[in-house]
């Protein structure tokens, strides 16, 4: 090309660039001036105007701009008709080169004549497409073959068109900066390149046939297997390909597919199976399906046939795992998985707007439309811009001119350019084809089986599923082993297991992996959501308030929290609600069931509970306060918490779906309240993960319902609630990060002002009883925090147990030599709770199996568990992230009290170990 040659075509492409986009952006304007019902008519001659230009202008030009056109014929789902209709002629039709320049090619590359290779030689190519044409032949041998020759001088052309469209893309992210395009141009200019060499392509051809079995006659039975056809190749040089024939109609051919009875559904759902083994199993992958690239075998049973392997893409395998990632957590909804993938991938947002980045995700994703539902596709990807722009524009304070011009993304990786474009041309394809495709559930097992071959395969497969810290003692090496066998029957995902004895860390273990779709391995400072657990640490900050003088444990709740006290609530006081006898059972029951959400909505929460009615008398009848106990000690404490960004140590929940279906063969439990029995578990089992897994549970204020915890930080508060609040030391061993590194120093909100509530009847009682609640004020909104020179205060618990060193001396948290009968409300505090319950006043009482009052703790849904033993001075907490009912940490706690010669508590008792492992092991669900 010379430069004449090179300046002509450079005007061209720019003229009609800048063309129509004035032609666009005047009909714009004029259409506010036109009636309704001319205006669609107005567009669509607008559509085919400038269509007919861009096929024009292609075809003159081949190149790199007849790939750009096929992308766009296939993009049937977003592009108006008249494009569609048009540049698809660009798939396979373009005008042919000259004979004598075709066999000139193949005798210089080949070395032989025309003559000496072939007995037969079709004058006519079958296609003719942007770099090359393909001829059907038949080698000297008797084979019947096809040849693909390069177009002679098409290196400096694609070249050229490169810097051309690199230009383009310039002007393009000036004129309208949040288009963009530099990071897709980009690794085009880099990928583009290897298509003009044939010897690459046959070697692409040669690997993805491997990949895929087609050779294998059938004979893999595995579920991922996909049933294509990839001719062989037979020879090739850089500029010649030769392949073997295979017979087949082309995909645009729909009288011949429906003459052959073709399913095409079965078809295109089977090109994307092939795609998605490409993409997630091999990480190898043709960049460019368009229709021009694949036939459909006339045999019996009318495989798909992929060909033209030029442009392929390789992922490395931490990409291969952040795409599967990317994709199984936009199907959850799972905001955390999604960008933490995101950030594994490469892929830097310039601000924090997960919603916003979820549903772009999803809509990415999204199932594939007819042809001839684009308008409403195009109408309804419209309106999605314009909210997020709304939402963009007030995050970032913008004016409607800079929202317009701002790009939130700050770093794109190029290895994900050609997987978006292959995702988009296969939606293009099934729109095209006329099909709806669900890439949810075609894709799905191809991305589960990247991520599973590390996590779902356990500790037989995976030779750090334990974490590598140090063998504390004799008991941790016999938990460890326990827990690869609880690994290899799939019954743990990731697991902690910390425990002290007299004062000491015995075991401090962590196993497995964060989620069923995110491979990182558990650590020691891994968190986990614990549910019910965080109902024993909020009521040990109830009883260090009670010890510090700031409450009484006799206050009523009305006196704390003014709008409590309506609807027969009066009554209640502090350890009514702690003992679960408030009568508040039921309470939230209805509206969460409704709608789930509203149980991270802590407003809705509390106002719900003060319009709600007690069931029983105060103090009559103990019945797990599983929701109410959450929204009223919360409020008492009057917790704040901060909870802004993505906690990248957080585990994330699955459910084992074996333990679900068990729950039919048992019984109900007694203590549970009508709107917490087995029925209700078995339900709630299943929505939870995918509920507190969204980004807007993690995030939401529950605090004796949404606490996320490692077993260390929870098995050290139990070795200082064991002796009497005295906080152990952090343990000497190499584990990093250490015991006690994570501290977290609250900031309490500035006091508000006082505001009545209209027409109540409950006036503040002003007894000196109840002087030290001067401090909370009557909306019960704020908290003033303590004086950090308080002589007799360290701040909160998890300040003072964060904040301890060896240099320290001995810190405790609480002065009351009988704190230990407060918590399980016997002694003198028996009068406060119920006879013969289970709960004492905010933990749950364990008996030893004669019957013996041995310590306490809490548990929550799913397995999670904190307890202590206060004669043996024993603390364990388990934390898990595959929810089960008590089975997995009942196995954890029997053998490690057995080892230690400490009574079993007797709620693990109940359960038993089977011979038979089809028989439930769940006698009784451990929820509390």
């Amino acid at each position: 090309m010379g430069w004449g040659n090179i300046y002509k075509r450079r005007v061209k492409v720019f003229t009609l660039a800048i063309l129509i986009y004035i032609d666009y952006k005047v009909l714009q304007h004029r259409e506010k001036w036109t009636k309704n019902s001319k205006r669609a008519d107005l567009w669509d001659k607008a559509h085919e105007r400038n269509a007919k230009r861009v096929l024009k202008l292609i075809v003159q030009l081949e190149g790199l701009w007849v790939k750009l056109g096929q992308y766009l014929s296939t993009r049937a789902d977003v592009l108006p008709p008249a494009y569609i209709r048009l540049l698809k002629q660009l798939q396979d039709s373009l005008p042919p080169r000259p004979l004598k320049e075709v066999c000139q090619t193949i005798t210089m590359e080949l070395g032989k004549s025309m003559a000496d290779l072939f007995l037969n030689f079709d004058n006519t190519p079958l296609a003719t497409a942007s770099i090359a044409q393909v001829h059907r032949a038949t080698l000297a041998d008797g084979q019947e073959v096809v040849v693909k020759v390069q177009h002679e001088g098409i290196k400096e052309i694609i070249l050229e068109d490169l810097k051309n469209a690199k230009s383009i893309v310039d002007w393009i992210a000036w004129a309208e900066p949040q288009y963009d395009f530099n990071p897709m141009i980009d690794e085009w200019c880099k990928e583009a390149p290897k298509e003009l060499d044939f010897n690459h392509e046959a070697e692409n051809t040669r690997k993805v046939s491997r990949n895929l079995g087609c050779k294998s006659n059938g004979d893999d039975k595995h579920i991922n297997r996909v049933d294509v056809l990839i001719p062989e190749v037979i020879t090739s040089t850089e500029k010649v390909l030769i392949l073997e024939y295979m017979d087949g109609v082309r995909l645009n051919d729909s009288e011949s597919l429906q003459e052959l009875g073709v399913d095409k559904q079965k078809l295109v759902e089977e090109i994307t199976r092939a795609y998605a083994h490409q993409i997630y199993v091999d990480g190898f992958f043709n960049g460019d399906p368009h229709p021009g690239n694949f036939l459909v075998s006339k045999a019996p049973p009318h495989r798909p046939i992929l060909l033209d392997f030029g442009l392929t893409k390789k992922l490395s395998f931490p990409m291969k795992q952040a795409l599967a990632k990317m994709f199984l957590a936009s199907a959850e909804g799972d905001h955390v998985a999604l960008l933490s993938s995101f950030a594994e991938m490469g892929l830097k947002l310039r601000l924090d707007l997960p919603e916003q980045v979820m549903e772009i995700s999803s809509v990415f994703f999204r199932n594939s439309t007819p042809a001839n539902e684009a308008y409403q596709t195009m109408k309804s990807f419209a309106e999605r811009r314009t909210k997020n722009l709304k939402v963009l524009q007030e995050k970032m304070k913008l004016n409607e001119r800079e929202v317009k011009r701002f790009n939130p993304v700050d770093a794109f990786p190029g290895d994900i350019i050609i997987f978006s474009r292959v995702i988009n041309l296969l939606r293009g394809l099934s729109s095209t084809m006329d099909v709806r495709i669900v890439y949810v559930d075609i894709m799905r097992p191809f991305a589960e089986s990247v991520l599973q071959c590390n996590v779902n395969r356990g500790p037989a497969f995976n030779a750090n599923w334990i974490h590598d810290t140090p063998v504390l003692s004799d008991v941790e090496d016999k938990l460890r082993k326990l827990l690869i066998e609880l690994g290899n029957t799939d019954k743990v995902l990731g697991i902690q297991v910390c425990a002290y004895k007299d004062g000491e860390v015995i075991i401090d273990t962590a196993a497995g992996m964060l989620g069923r779709y995110d491979p990182r391995p558990v650590v020691p400072d891994s968190l986990f959501p614990v549910f019910s657990v965080s109902k024993g640490i909020t009521a040990g900050m109830v009883h260090w308030l009670v010890d510090k003088g700031k409450l009484k444990l006799e206050d009523i709740v009305a006196n704390i929290w003014p709008e409590f006290g309506s609807n027969g609530k009066d009554k209640i006081r502090v350890h009514h609600v702690l003992n679960h006898t408030s009568g508040l059972h039921n309470a939230l029951a209805s509206l969460t069931r409704e709608n789930p959400l509203l149980m991270t909505d802590w407003d809705a929460c509390l106002n719900f509970i003060t319009e709600m009615v007690p069931e029983t008398e105060p103090g009559h009848e103990q019945l797990y306060h599983y929701l109410s106990f959450v929204v009223v000690v919360s409020n008492i404490l009057l917790f704040h918490n901060d909870r802004n960004g993505v906690e990248s140590r957080l585990a994330t929940l699955t459910s084992d779906l074996d333990d679900i279906k068990k729950l039919s063969d048992v019984s109900g439990r007694p203590g549970l309240p009508s709107s917490f029995q087995l029925q209700d578990l078995s339900q709630m089992a299943s929505t939870l993960p995918a509920l507190f897994n969204t980004l807007h549970a993690r995030r939401a204020i529950i605090p004796a319902a949404n606490a996320h915890c490692s077993a260390r930080a929870l098995a050290r508060y139990y070795a200082a609630l064991v002796d009497q609040g005295a906080i152990p030391p952090p343990h000497s061993s190499s584990t990093h990060p250490p015991l006690g590194s994570h501290p977290h120093i609250p900031e309490f909100p500035s006091q508000k002002p006082t505001r009545k509530r209209k027409g109540s009847k409950h006036a503040h009682n002003t007894d000196s009883s109840n002087s030290t609640n001067s401090s909370r004020e009557d909306s019960g909104n704020t908290y003033t925090g303590i004086p950090a020179d308080d002589s007799n205060c360290n701040g909160t618990i998890s300040v003072a147990i964060d904040g301890y060193g060896n240099d320290r001396k001995t810190v405790k948290l609480f002065s009351n030599s009988k704190i230990h009968d407060a918590f399980m409300g016997v002694g003198e505090y028996e009068n406060l709770t119920l006879p013969g319950g289970q709960f004492g006043l905010g933990f749950k009482r364990s008996y030893s199996e004669d019957g013996n009052l041995v310590g306490f703790g809490h548990s929550g849904m799913g397995g999670s568990t904190g307890y202590c033993d206060i004669n043996h001075r024993f603390a364990i907490a388990v934390t898990l992230n595959k929810m089960n009912f008590g089975g997995v940490t009942a196995k954890v706690i029997q053998l490690v009290c057995s080892e230690l010669n400490i009574p079993l508590p007797a709620d693990f008792y109940r359960f038993k170990e089977r011979v038979n492992d089809n028989e439930s092991n769940v006698v009784g669900p451990l929820i509390n």
